[in-house]
């Protein structure tokens, strides 16, 4: 993995949603995460950087389970033709599936969006009632 990559979805995910500034950007201690450009580009946006601890398998926890459930649910065992195959079957468990439909556990049984949607909808009453 390269710096170029991390930078590149940085961008893409704060064009899409273009966060206050202050949000904190979670990873580990990879070189692309810690490299000049990755850095430069999380102040540029105001993020803050947040890294795992050095050898602490457990602050990844969340990550490393969203990674088993992607492989297990869409790709253990299946043979894509072509990389554009793979691509879009990535997309669709992502976008479609995973964060559209997918209920979790820890979001009270609701899909990522409708907890997302239900967050920004209580920020937009304590302004109200501010």
């Amino acid at each position: 993995m390269t710096a170029d990559i991390v930078t590149d979805a940085l961008t893409m995910a704060w064009f899409r949603r273009q966060p206050a500034a202050g949000l904190m950007h979670h990873s580990d201690r990879g070189s692309q995460y810690a490299s000049d450009a990755f850095q430069d580009k999380l102040k540029k946006y105001g993020m803050t950087c947040s890294m795992s601890r050095k050898g602490n398998c457990w602050d990844n926890a969340p990550t490393e389970s969203w990674f088993n459930s992607f492989k297990n649910e869409r790709f253990h065992g299946v043979r894509y033709a072509t990389h554009a195959e793979m691509k879009a079957a990535s997309f669709e468990y992502i976008e479609i599936f995973y964060n559209r439909k997918r209920q979790h556990s820890t979001l009270g049984y609701s899909s990522p969006i409708q907890y997302l949607d239900r967050w920004i909808s209580e920020q937009n009453q304590d302004e109200w009632a501010a």
